[in-house]
């Protein structure tokens, strides 16, 4: 039986990546497909060519994207959304979902801002103990001056799912900086850590940190 379960063990490893990847393509698409029914009934691909193409919402959602763009780039357009942005933000259950979300976004998509764009080792959930994280902000001036320490936030997120995870603040001296890009990071986390990227000596991580205490 030894054969045969080798056989079978190198089948899967070649179709269950293959539909991983068609399952999550298939969502993508579907999901972007439903933009189609912002336009007229009778302007619709369906209706027009008689037959549905899979995928012309993923062209239709990347036009009205860059269209927007192109719109808010201008100074008519940065007025415009500020005043829809003033629309929002006066009503109330809109206004905490809508200021999160572009505040989030902001932060996620900014060209000057860092977060999420360091991976750093930290000690979580306690000493001895190592999780792969993202520096996400470093202007904490009252927990600075109540604690002594130069504060930055990170978060450690959970495993398989990366959207969700645990803030925490803590002192610059015990983050550990990695050469590891956020892309290999999120491979790391997605995985279980069975994804683990190379890494060579000679960069910024090929120092090692000194022993720390423990208490």
């Amino acid at each position: 039986m030894k054969p045969f379960q080798r056989y079978i063990l190198a089948g899967l490893l070649v179709w269950i990546p293959l539909g991983i990847t068609f399952l999550i393509l298939k969502l993508i698409v579907d999901l972007m497909d439903q933009t189609l029914v912002l336009l007229p009934a009778a302007y619709r691909p369906e209706q027009l060519l008689g037959f549905r193409i899979p995928g012309l919402g993923i062209l239709l959602t990347g036009v009205v994207v860059f269209v927007t763009g192109v719109f808010t780039a201008n100074l008519v357009g940065r007025h415009l959304l500020r005043v829809w942005d003033g629309i929002l933000n006066r009503i109330p259950l809109v206004r905490s979902i809508y200021g999160s979300a572009k505040h989030f976004t902001e932060i996620l998509l900014g060209e000057t801002n860092q977060s999420f764009k360091r991976v750093v080792l930290v000690e979580w959930p306690r000493q001895g103990i190592y999780a792969v994280a993202f520096i996400t902000g470093n202007r904490f001036d009252e927990v600075a001056h109540r604690t002594g320490e130069d504060i930055v936030a990170v978060f450690v997120p959970t495993t398989p799912n990366p959207t969700s995870g645990f803030v925490v603040l803590m002192p610059r001296r015990d983050i550990i900086d990695l050469d590891m890009d956020v892309e290999s990071a999120f491979k790391l986390i997605v995985s279980l850590g069975v994804v683990a990227p190379t890494w060579s000596p000679g960069g910024k991580g090929a120092t090692l940190a000194p022993p720390r205490p423990r208490s």
